[in-house]
């Protein structure tokens, strides 16, 4: 008998990823419409952002969804110590992601940034803050999944909380391929 497909991860997770969604989504749509009122205040504060960090994340996210799903494959194929190294690698990539982020967000500190000066400022606060902290919660759950998979909990019939994890991750590599150009690149 064929098994019926179904979504990955838990029913929960996706009720949360929607919730997520939508909060963002209000976010991106004003600062759509900010940038839009005020194209000068957004240019002058888009100016200031370097491409190159945001692109540098955008790989490590891209790359840490990538190892997420491999951990998920190989949970399913019972290969439990594989998907373990795979986590690791995702969990890196979330770790990498903290730490540019970190820098970027220290260098702005240092030069003197108010994160209330104008309407760009504030949106590029709430926005890249807030999923900075998404990233933090995937990187513990990636470390939490890790430390699981370690002690051998994950297989081919126990994998749903690697898979709402990836789920999870998606979500947030998801919504940086929005915020980056938003952001970062369109002007």
């Amino acid at each position: 008998m064929q098994e019926k497909p179904r979504l990955a991860g838990d029913g929960v997770v996706w009720l949360l990823v929607l919730a997520e969604l939508l909060t963002f989504g209000i976010l991106f749509s004003s600062f759509a419409v900010a940038r839009w009122r005020e194209p000068a205040v957004f240019a002058h504060g888009q100016a200031a952002l370097s491409l190159h960090t945001g692109a540098l994340n955008t790989l490590l996210l891209v790359a840490a969804s990538w190892a997420a799903v491999r951990a998920v494959k190989a949970f399913e194929a019972d290969r439990g110590e594989t998907g373990a190294r795979w986590l690791l690698v995702a969990l890196a990539g979330a770790v990498g992601f903290l730490v540019v982020k970190s820098h970027e967000f220290a260098g702005k500190i240092a030069a003197g940034f108010d994160w209330a000066t104008d309407a760009f400022t504030l949106l590029y606060t709430l926005l890249t803050g807030f999923h900075f902290l998404h990233v933090v919660v995937g990187a513990i759950v990636f470390a939490v999944l890790w430390f699981k998979a370690r002690a051998g909990t994950y297989g081919r019939s126990n994998h749903m909380a690697p898979a709402s994890g990836a789920v999870f991750w998606h979500m947030v590599d998801l919504l940086w391929m929005v915020l980056f150009p938003l952001v970062y690149v369109i002007r």
